[in-house]
């Protein structure tokens, strides 16, 4: 038996680095899909092998790493042929990640978002933060080898770490809290679901496609999600109206079709920051106060039933006493 699970062990390993592997490979595609072109150089708004990346040390610890390594890899040669300047980028696609898993586990961040400090933790230290480390490390491989212009330094440092940023922030919350999410139990809800997945099917696409400057019409969604379904439904709309809004970016309809290539990138990149945010802290603090009742109530009721056992047991008719014949009888 122990000799089996030696062996059993690493192919399980390798299974699993082989999966994390697939799935930034799998992100990188479809990051790819979107591109705009900040100062001359095509990036991506959205990046989702970092929120993978993030979610997968998150799930399965530091030593899937080398999945999140060849996932990047596997990107790179499918978009390019790999130079000295790869490294830089695989570097920092691989240490970044590594960095919000070590920020995240010292501020005592707990996968099942629960709890606001959870939510801000991964926004500040998670994305913010470690991304650091991927756009520079990147950005400056790229000026050193030369493919990257000195003045164009800053523009695609930013983009880059904005993009790496919304991966963490719209990819990775979806990914931790799927395995946990449950479905209504109620036929009420259900119908509720629904409606909510047909309003966001014909909002969404409405206001990021459409002629009028109509994207922030979707926080009512959002907010509408998040005070119903809490993290699972708000933070799937949020990646739903994401992905629709990077793509009336990339190909300039709707609202970004008279835009030039900066008021694209803020203005797309100010829509996903307002949706990922307003999903990930308005859900954690209602379900902050919704774990909160039930710790209330839970505690009412444990007290009911101490106060029904000590009344019980005060009401309890006393013994007969013995009398002192039936004692000397005794």
């Amino acid at each position: 038996m122990v000799a089996r699970q030696d062996l059993r062990a690493p192919a399980v390993y390798a299974l699993q680095t082989l999966a994390v592997a697939a799935c930034c490979y799998a992100g990188g595609r479809l990051g790819l899909l979107y591109e705009l072109t900040v100062d001359g150089s095509v990036v991506s708004p959205v990046w989702p092998p970092t929120g993978v990346a993030v979610a997968s040390l998150l799930l399965f610890g530091p030593r899937c790493w080398p999945g999140i390594t060849l996932g990047a890899l596997l990107v790179l040669v499918r978009l390019t042929s790999l130079e000295w300047s790869s490294l830089g980028v695989l570097l920092g696609a691989t240490v970044a990640p590594l960095c919000a898993y070590l920020l995240l586990r010292r501020a005592g961040f707990r996968t099942g978002l629960g709890r606001l400090r959870d939510c801000l933790s991964l926004v500040f230290l998670g994305g913010f933060a470690a991304m650091l480390v991927s756009s520079t490390t990147g950005a400056l491989m790229l000026l050193g080898t030369g493919d990257l212009p000195a003045g164009r330094f800053w523009p695609v440092w930013l983009a880059w770490w904005v993009g790496d940023a919304m991966g963490v922030l719209l990819v990775a919350p979806v990914l931790l809290i799927l395995p946990r999410a449950r479905s209504p139990v109620h036929w009420r809800r259900w119908k509720e679901a629904l409606g909510l997945a047909a309003v966001a099917g014909v909002l969404v696409p409405f206001a990021t496609h459409g002629s009028d400057s109509l994207l922030f019409s979707v926080q009512p969604l959002l907010i509408w999600a998040a005070l119903r379904f809490e993290l699972p439904g708000s933070m799937l709309c949020a990646l739903f109206a994401s992905l629709l809004a990077t793509d009336a970016a990339t190909g300039r309809a709707g609202t970004f079709a008279h835009l030039s290539d900066l008021q694209i990138m803020v203005s797309l990149q100010a829509f996903n920051a307002a949706a990922a945010l307003t999903s990930l802290l308005l859900s954690a603090v209602i379900t902050e106060q919704h774990n909160t009742r039930r710790s209330v109530e839970r505690a009412c009721q444990e007290l009911v039933e101490v106060l029904e056992h000590l009344t019980a047991g005060e009401s309890a008719p006393p013994g007969r006493p013995q009398r002192e014949e039936d004692r000397g009888a005794d």
